[in-house]
């Protein structure tokens, strides 16, 4: 099911550098396809830049110069998630034709499809029956021409086109493009195949300024929802309540939660009062229970945010390894912090695996 947008190319390569532009950090994961199966040869974390605006070409590549550079990757190819405020995931039913074809309608008809007027977008489109390639279909031999499911992603043109620009501007190669509300999909198939393929999950993924859930039944994408709710919102409002600074508030986030635990329960509370309702949506329309909770971000190495969540849930939360389908060659000092980091990479690891 192997999801991936607006690609540079459409060639398979052996190797990609990842980066998923964080609101707060940016993750990035340099990995190899071998014959053994794909290896992850090197992460990194580094602080995200702070722009007031849309940042211009020049900037975003210096800093995409500076993560690659941190990697020691000797890959020219490079591949970015986009946030999942940058763009849209949704599905719509479109007459069966080939996908250049879908994305030209969708670019003319936005509105039609899509319920929402997108002057400006750029689309890519994924069929259901998984056809994104090959020969197109037969026409029907009637004169309604017949739909299909399919998902359909979209960003601004010049933001997609900034992307690339930075990319290139930073010595590489644009790879796809992907949102990252779907690039922990193709994480988790690598990385837990049985559970991917024969239950229902909800993927919770936990971000700075947004988390987002997407609930699969049986390897299909059947929900998403984006809430404006995350890590920066449970730090100041920890500072509010304790009338201390911003800086105060993360580092007793991080470093003591347990003393202000009735606080970060409180605060968290809404976001997992949120999930709950998609959760139970899902559940009233498909009279089907959602078996697993797994949870990605850097949230999910607390074990106060997973114990937060499963109270208001009710039901299980757990951290998962988006790399446990890949083979590891790293570094001693990051095999080292490796159990803590791995949570915040499943974003970089799906958007590398779309390419691979």
């Amino acid at each position: 099911m192997t999801l991936s947008w607006f690609k540079g190319g459409s060639r398979k390569r052996e190797q990609v550098v990842a980066v998923d532009l964080g609101g707060r950090c940016t993750k990035a994961v340099w990995i190899q396809n071998r014959p053994e199966g794909p290896v992850l040869l090197r992460y990194a974390i580094a602080e995200a830049p702070v722009f007031d605006k849309e940042p211009s070409a020049e900037l975003l590549a210096d800093h995409l110069r500076s993560v690659v550079q941190s990697l020691e990757s000797r890959s020219p190819l490079v591949s970015v998630a986009i946030g999942v405020h940058d763009a849209i995931v949704r599905y719509a039913e479109l007459p069966q034709m080939p996908v250049p074809d879908m994305r030209q309608i969708l670019k003319t008809s936005s509105k039609l499809y899509l319920q929402q007027d997108l002057p400006g977008y750029v689309f890519d489109c994924w069929p259901v029956n998984g056809r994104s390639g090959g020969p197109a279909p037969e026409k029907p031999k009637g004169p309604a021409v017949p739909k299909q499911k399919v998902l359909v992603a979209g960003a601004k043109k010049t933001w997609v086109d900034t992307l690339h620009t930075a990319i290139k501007q930073a010595g590489c190669t644009a790879g796809s493009v992907l949102p990252g509300l779907v690039a922990p999909i193709n994480a988790l198939e690598k990385a837990e195949p049985d559970l991917f393929q024969r239950e229902v999950l909800a993927l919770v993924d936990l971000g700075f300024r947004h988390s987002s859930v997407c609930i699969l039944q049986e390897g299909e994408l059947v929900l998403t929802r984006v809430l404006a709710l995350g890590g920066d919102q449970i730090t100041q409002g920890l500072a509010d309540t304790m009338g201390i600074s911003y800086a105060e508030a993360e580092g007793i986030k991080l470093g003591m939660p347990a003393e202000v635990r009735e606080q970060l329960f409180a605060l968290i509370a809404p976001l997992g009062r949120e999930l709950k309702a998609s959760l139970d949506f899902y559940e009233h329309q498909s009279d089907r229970p959602v078996t697993h909770i797994l949870v990605s971000g850097a949230g999910a190495a607390a074990e106060w945010v997973l114990q937060a969540l499963q109270t208001e849930l009710v039901s299980e939360c757990r951290a998962w390894d988006p790399t446990a389908g890949l083979q590891r060659s790293l570094p001693p000092q990051q095999l080292a912090e490796w159990e803590q980091v791995a949570p915040q990479l499943s974003v970089a690891v799906g958007t590398a695996l779309a390419t691979l």
